[in-house]
């Protein structure tokens, strides 16, 4: 792939000194998103970066999972890097692929079950059907490999606590007993009563990543426990990262309202906002709340990531060990790509931006600049 540095170009534009093949680059590029090159300021190229994701949304709302990183619609670009000198566009180039010793098939979907006896159910293996019974509740794996819960019977047995857990390379779904749905990503569990309920809410707790679409119910609230924070709601969709690697808890709002709160104060969230909690506070801002929870739909998301946090999402998809060698660049990077390719797939697009290399062996990934 060839590197394009959009800043460089608009600067030899200016001084009158482009060829005419970066002529016709801008000319396209002027075309796609109706800005003369001459025009641009450093508010243009921030507003370009915008631009950019509302296109990428457009073009990734597809039934089929998108293969690579999307395109945006200029000159064959495949994705857009914002790096800390600028954009820069990736020019499809299949010369430029590079061959690692080794590859990594991407993460499946399986689990692991613990019931409140200690015994532990592998739903990648467990037949369909029912699976267990307690305090009145049935257990059972539906045939799309969805883990259900549903009251048969009202009981006055005391409630049993489940967990439901992924590995790296996992990711599973869960229908609690109020019909609410839970998608945990890897390296991720979820803790529960069999029956939803604790004190007249219906009460989980969350280790790692989880999107959640939660049944109404205004008699009894919806709480979400992730360490000292705990997300409140009556019926919504949002999702919640909470690694415990992570130094911060972030919750986007897709819709409906939520209530998050820590001991020391609390936020109330409306659609299209995260919260993201850092110590003991909780900053509020404005985001493409659906980039929060692509990854359930089969997308990695970078939005100005850092290779390290690119590096993470690798790791627990891919089930892979992440080495570092020397210094990392400071440069963050944007775009899109399948989680259902090959970990070489993913390594490819990061690294035609001369700004990153792998090698891998095995299910070791070593990186450096």
């Amino acid at each position: 792939m060839e590197n394009i540095d959009l800043q460089h170009l608009l600067r030899k534009y200016k001084a009158g000194s482009c060829n005419p093949e970066e002529l016709a680059l801008l000319e396209n590029w002027y075309l796609q998103w109706k800005v003369e090159p001459g025009q641009l300021t450093e508010e243009d190229l921030t507003n370009l970066k915008k631009d950019i994701w509302q296109k990428v949304d457009e073009e990734t709302k597809m039934p089929k999972p998108v293969k690579l990183w999307p395109r945006i619609g200029i000159a064959a670009a495949l994705a857009a890097i914002l790096l800390s000198t600028g954009i820069w566009f990736l020019q499809k180039n299949q010369s430029g692929i590079h061959t690692y010793a080794s590859d990594v098939a991407p993460g499946r979907s399986g689990a692991t079950l613990t019931l409140a006896n200690g015994q532990k159910i592998n739903l990648t293996n467990a037949a369909n059907g029912e699976l267990a019974s307690q305090s009145g509740v049935t257990i059972s794996k539906s045939a799309n490999g969805q883990l259900i819960y549903e009251i048969k019977e009202n009981t006055n047995q005391a409630a049993q606590l489940n967990t439901l857990s992924t590995a790296n390379g996992e990711t599973y779904r869960v229908r609690l007993p109020d019909g609410s749905l839970v998608w945990l990503n890897a390296t991720s569990s979820l803790t529960f009563s069999s029956n939803l309920n604790e004190g007249g809410k219906r009460r989980v707790k969350l280790i790692g990543e989880g999107y959640f679409e939660v049944t109404k119910d205004t008699a009894h609230p919806f709480v979400v426990e992730s360490s000292d924070q705990e997300v409140e709601v009556l019926g919504t969709h949002f999702n919640i990262n909470a690694y415990q690697d992570e130094d911060m808890i972030k919750t986007t709002l897709i819709e409906g309202s939520v209530k998050v709160s820590t001991p020391q104060l609390q936020k109330m969230l409306l659609p299209g906002h995260e919260a993201v909690k850092y110590g003991n506070d909780i900053q509020v801002h404005s985001v493409k709340a659906e980039q929060a929870a692509a990854w359930k739909d089969g997308r990695f998301v970078f939005d100005d990531k850092k290779i390290e946090d690119i590096m993470k999402m690798i790791a627990r998809w891919y089930n892979v060990q992440v080495i570092y060698e020397g210094e990392m660049p400071e440069d963050l990077f944007l775009g899109s790509v399948s989680r259902f390719d090959h970990v070489s797939q993913v390594l490819n697009v990061l690294e035609s931006t001369g700004r990153i290399h792998f090698k891998v062996e095995e299910r070791k990934i070593y990186v450096s600049r």
